[in-house]
């Protein structure tokens, strides 16, 4: 299994792209254009990265940030892949609130932040689409409902803080649409299954019936964004993203906390469309 350090490595590069900024609900606030380097130095024991936005009508701005081998943040964490999530250890109230997450598939990258207020309210998400200087893999299209429907089968990994042997499962999802109004969901994996039912209000799927009401939004480049609308002490929850690399393949990350509102494990799981 790949070090942590090694898994970081894995996102090396210039990643060109943006931050799109947007409201709760989904719509567009800001778009700004962005270049991410991310540069090993020391024989790849260090790591020096640059954010450098690019926003048409400002001057630019650079964020610089210096990683090593020996002091990388324990609130994030790696898959072998390079994917990644990381963001609060704990939900407080009255405290801000989120967390960052990162998809790659090759010569692309996936990222998104969740980030919620002192009234512990979903309060901006910003999609981050960003790809090699050498790609010719054009973006996905918009995440839709038809692209979610059908039978699902994952293979999911659950890595730990405290670095203990990482739990491997296979899920099965199936997502079907009984009227024009509502999505059902069946999620097993080992001897669980859960089910529930979504409200479609156009690129929103609002599950109003869980203890928090959680919200997938569905957006460009085949993302989605899962995580309640408002976060709340008693209650297991989980800020996740997903990307559809495929009509049939698809793969979602996520942060799970526990009813005290304390950052547990992280999760990702690869699905394969059976039809």
């Amino acid at each position: 299994m790949l070090s942590q350090w090694d898994s970081f490595l894995k996102n090396l590069g210039e990643w060109q792209g943006s931050f799109t900024r947007l409201s709760p609900q989904g719509e567009l606030i800001e778009d700004t254009p962005t270049v991410v380097t991310l540069e090993g130095r020391e024989n790849n024991q260090a790591v020096h990265q640059v954010v450098r936005y690019l926003p048409p009508d400002k001057p630019s701005r650079d964020v610089v940030v210096d990683y090593s081998k020996t002091s990388l943040n324990r609130s994030i964490l790696f898959f072998e892949d390079g994917a990644f999530a990381q963001g609060s250890m704990q939900f407080a109230p009255y405290s801000n609130f989120g967390g960052e997450f990162g998809l790659i598939k090759s010569d692309r990258r996936l990222r998104m932040v969740i980030l919620y207020n002192g009234s512990s309210q979903l309060e901006r998400v910003v999609l981050i689409r960003e790809k090699l200087p050498s790609s010719n893999t054009p973006e996905r299209s918009a995440l839709t409902v038809n692209s979610l429907l059908g039978e699902w089968q994952g293979n999911g990994v659950t890595i730990y803080p405290d670095f203990r042997t990482p739990d491997i499962f296979n899920s099965h999802l199936k997502i079907t649409q009984p009227s024009n109004n509502y999505l059902d969901q069946s999620l097993s994996f080992g001897t669980r299954t859960i089910t529930s039912q979504a409200r479609i209000d156009g690129s929103r799927l609002l599950f109003e019936d869980s203890p928090l009401k959680i919200q997938i939004l569905l957006l460009p480049d085949g993302a989605s964004c899962n995580c309640p609308l408002e976060a709340k002490l008693g209650h297991k929850f989980v800020l996740e993203i997903g990307w559809l690399l495929a009509p049939n393949k698809r793969k979602r990350i996520m942060r799970n906390y526990d009813e005290k509102g304390t950052w547990t494990s992280c999760t990702l799981v690869t699905e394969t469309k059976l039809n």
